[in-house]
């Protein structure tokens, strides 16, 4: 059974098709062209049809879509057009096209696409080069663009690049997660807690709750209210405190909740030694996100945020002009970005400006300890008589991770000795362990 999406996918392909080969035959002499009219696709629930519909693109920017996406679907569509009409071959530099690393077919160009919608009309030519601009809500909306050129040449010949996720979109319906590596050096943060999983400060959650509201009705705020004119469309955030104390997770559940993506972005593979790459990688990583409303999760900030050197050589001048950079993409990137350090003094005053709101995370609290404790050990664990959780909690001084590790410990050697039972001797000497490892005095 054909699926509604092949159906119109099959539609606008024979409609690309007369286009294109009307256009060659009249440029050949063979047939007068025949005018195209605009394609009316089924209007159900396909990818395709969705996106024409949220789009709305004029005749030439639909054409155009279906001239850049049709290598996908065919790869051998245009050469195949073009020997029908040049069977013993030859030279054909009006159609512009260009040949790919592995891709043995012909990859249109901007010049493609102002022969087939244009020919030698100057000003029709005009309107193409203005859809390719970088003006245009294609690539402002990172659909598609003009691949550069080099300098001198014409800038239309560069090759029509469509976003690898709009490929995706429109020919099987979904976008895969982009994957770690170096053209994308971040980590999907997923989890199968809840907040009721996570034990914060009072303080600390009512800031959360404010970034929630925030990402819950920012739309509202901005579109439907106006607001738009006065407030930028992101949010910046602020989160300090010692490590284990909740800042990633939180990050994660923010994302779960508002069915926001969440990505951990790995400084130490953006930041690089060599002079314009650290830019270069950041906007690699931004274009990817631009319009994706992802939150952004920058751990260990002060890598790059750290306290501004004066400028006493060329590393210090570009190192200022790399965080200058990333201030100036975090502030116009329109979804939520947090930045997370362990000390509030490691981000310098001028950038912390930057933030909607500065967040501390402690070191829990007795009684935050104590609801830790409660909730950590698996039900199958039996919990000894003489281990009391408030007493525990009052007297060690440990962050959740830290709890989580030394319950971690207790269970698998409950397993070992098939006890399935923690006394309070066996969880002391998993406290102390856990002690001796964060290099605290027993």
């Amino acid at each position: 059974m054909v699926s509604e999406n092949t159906f119109n996918l099959d539609q606008a392909l024979a409609w690309l098709n007369n286009i294109v080969s009307s256009r060659l035959r009249g440029h050949f002499g063979q047939a007068e062209e025949v005018e195209i009219r605009p394609l009316n696709l089924h209007k159900d629930n396909s990818w395709l049809a969705q996106f024409i519909a949220s789009k709305e693109p004029s005749f030439e920017e639909f054409a155009i879509l279906m001239l850049v996406i049709t290598p996908h679907l065919h790869p051998q569509f245009f050469n195949k057009l073009i020997a029908e009409l040049l069977p013993e071959g030859g030279d054909f530099p009006e159609f512009g096209g260009v040949k790919g690393t592995n891709h043995r077919g012909i990859l249109p160009t901007g010049e493609t696409a102002q022969f087939i919608l244009a020919r030698d009309d100057l000003e029709r030519r005009l309107d193409v080069q203005r859809i390719l601009s970088s003006e245009h809500w294609f690539a402002q909306q990172r659909i598609l663009w003009l691949e550069p050129v080099r300098e001198g040449e014409p800038l239309m010949s560069g090759r029509l690049i469509l976003d690898p996720e709009i490929v995706e979109l429109l020919t099987i319906g979904t976008v895969s997660k982009p994957r770690f590596s170096t053209d994308f050096p971040a980590e999907y943060l997923e989890t199968e807690m809840e907040w009721d999983d996570l034990v914060l400060h009072p303080n600390t959650l009512h800031h959360i709750r404010e970034i929630e509201n925030w990402i819950t009705y920012n739309d509202t705020l901005l579109q439907d209210w106006g607001m738009h004119k006065k407030l930028k469309s992101g949010y910046r955030a602020l989160f300090y405190g010692p490590s284990g104390t909740g800042k990633t997770l939180t990050a994660t559940l923010l994302g779960k909740y508002t069915g926001k993506d969440v990505f951990r972005i790995d400084l130490s593979r953006v930041v690089s030694k060599y002079i314009g790459e650290t830019e270069k990688n950041l906007s690699k990583l931004f274009d990817k996100a631009e319009h994706k409303n992802w939150i952004l999760f920058f751990d260990e900030a002060d890598a790059l945020f750290g306290k501004r050197t004066d400028i006493r050589d060329a590393h210090d001048k570009y190192a200022n002009q790399e965080v200058a950079y990333l201030l100036q993409r975090i502030e116009t990137y329109n979804g939520l970005v947090i930045l997370a350090t362990n000390q509030r003094g490691n981000i310098d005053d001028a950038f912390a400006r930057r933030f909607q709101t500065i967040i501390h995370f402690p070191v829990p609290r007795p009684e935050e300890r104590y609801q830790i404790w409660c909730k950590a050990f698996p039900s199958q664990i039996e919990i000894a008589g003489d281990i009391d959780w408030r007493q525990v909690a009052a007297r060690f001084e440990l962050t959740g991770a830290g709890i989580i590790n030394v319950t971690h410990y207790c269970a698998v050697e409950a397993l070992a000795d098939q006890a399935l039972c923690v006394d309070f001797k066996r969880l002391e000497a998993a406290i102390l362990r856990e002690y001796i490892k964060e290099g605290k005095v027993v």
